[in-house]
Formats: C-alpha cells, structure tokens, sequence
C-alpha cells in the first residue's frame, strides 16, 4: 500500500534517514583492508543507537545482524561474517534505522584499498543512474520513468540491471508501495504525487543481470561472478519535485573526496 507522507512526517523519516547517513559516514573511515565485516557490523549497531534509534534490519525477517553487507560479486543482503576485506575488494554496505516510529533505509558501495579501473567506473555509473532515477521522481511522472532512466544509462554502459530486487515505498515499514524497479518503459506504472516517500537503489552488475542465491537464504549474488554495484538514497516529493533525505555527504568527509555532485543535484532539483 502506498502512504502518503505530510510534512511533518517527511521531517521525522529525514530524522530517520540521516542516522543512516552519518552510521555510513562513520563506518567509511573504518573500511580498509584486513577489517571484518562483522567488525563494522557491531560498529554500526552502537552507532545507532547512541542516536537514539534502532537497527532497522536486525531481527527482521530473522536477519541476524545490523547491516547488510554485500562484497565483490554478492549483489545484496550479504551477511556479516569474519572474512577480512582484501585490498582491490569493493563492499555495498546497506543500514537501516527505526527512530520516531519511521524507518531510514540507504545504501553505498565502498573501495577498499586499491580498486581495479573497471571497477570504478561500475560504482561511478551505478551512482550516476541513481540521480538520473532521482530526478524523475517528480509529481506527474511514474514509476516507469526512474526505471527507464536507471536502466538506460547503465546498459549503455554494457552493465546488467537486476530485475528480481527493487527499490520500495518507505515509512512507517521497511517496504511499502510503490515497488520501485529498475528497469521498464517510460509512462508506465504508479503516478507519483506530493508526499510519496520511497527508496530508489540501483543494482547493477559488471556482466549479467541473472543472479542466485546462495543455501543461507539471504545472499545474492551475480550468476557469472563478476562484480555487483548498490547505491541507494531516501527521496520524498515536496513541492512537487525529489528532495534527498539521506545524504553521502557524511561518507565524502570521511573520504576527504567531494560532494559536488550532490550538492549540484540539490542544486538543480530546486531551481
């Protein structure tokens, strides 16, 4: 069911929102070779809750752990184990937080250590589809019309779009309507209109779309191995037109690298 938001409601899911933000920025600066997964995990769980939320995905669904965690070619839903990241890895990291009653929900993936040149571009064009997608959610447009965007710029690129998981409606649950794909037609689907709330998150493999999971009954991964991309942001529609709720800026400080590119997205929404 899809819910619309009022005003006041899309300030508390901000709220929930940016606790994501700042566990994400938090653990970007925890993210090199020879740490565990599970370390981050028991990182982001007190971080959390020093803010005054919850852990969004722990226990839910009878997930075990705090993040999802997904490296190299698991594409999401990874779960935390003791592995230590290798220098060349990439990890989508995906936090969920529950604060006033609203869940906070997004998603980005890390480098860790010295990365391979196709790989960066993967990440690069994954978050490039991200905003494209963002910018067609605006009253009037429909579903169809993020996806499109979404897809189009990644397969231009040779990339494979997953078709089996999707972005979602967000508020009071995890996942609410409307499912948010990323890939259809322009023009087709729900309508967007003022106060809808939703998680726009590509998922974008290096080669094949096609994916498996594995015996645990959470991890995804590509069918040919090659590496997955997974970005996400929290965008409601006020005035109109996307407004970030989550931010990556809190990750780009920790980095030391810079947030233009969101800062002209703001920019260029609301002219």
């Amino acid at each position: 069911m899809i819910k619309i938001k009022t005003p006041e409601q899309i300030e508390l899911m901000r709220e929930s929102a940016l606790v994501v933000s700042k566990t994400l920025g938090m653990l970007a600066s925890e993210i090199r070779p020879g740490v565990t997964a599970l370390y981050l995990d028991k990182l982001a769980e007190e971080f959390i809750r020093e803010q005054g939320a919850e852990p969004g995905f722990l226990g839910m669904y009878d997930f075990p752990n705090t993040l999802n965690m997904s490296p190299n070619a698991q594409v999401v839903h990874g779960i935390p184990n003791n592995e230590p990241l290798k220098d060349g890895d990439i990890i989508s990291v995906d936090c969920g937080s529950l604060k006033n009653g609203y869940y906070g929900d997004h998603a980005y993936t890390f480098e860790v250590g010295e990365v391979a040149e196709e790989t960066k571009k993967l990440l690069r064009v994954t978050k490039e589809s991200l905003y494209l997608g963002i910018r067609e959610f605006r009253v009037g447009n429909r579903v169809g019309d993020v996806a499109y965007a979404i897809q189009n710029h990644c397969e231009s690129h040779g990339y494979g779009v997953v078709r089996e998981l999707v972005g979602h409606g967000l508020g009071t649950k995890l996942h609410e309507g409307p499912e948010m794909p990323n890939y259809g037609k322009r023009g087709r689907g729900k309508k967007f209109v003022e106060g809808m709330v939703v998680a726009i998150e590509p998922m974008i493999n290096m080669g094949t779309r096609r994916i498996k999971q594995l015996k645990d009954g959470w991890t995804i991964l590509t069918a040919d191995g090659q590496p997955s991309a997974h970005f996400e942001h929290n965008v409601a529609i006020v005035n109109g037109r996307p407004e970030l709720l989550s931010t990556f800026k809190y990750i780009y400080d920790a980095l030391g690298i810079s947030s233009d590119e969101e800062e002209e997205f703001r920019r260029q929404t609301n002219a």
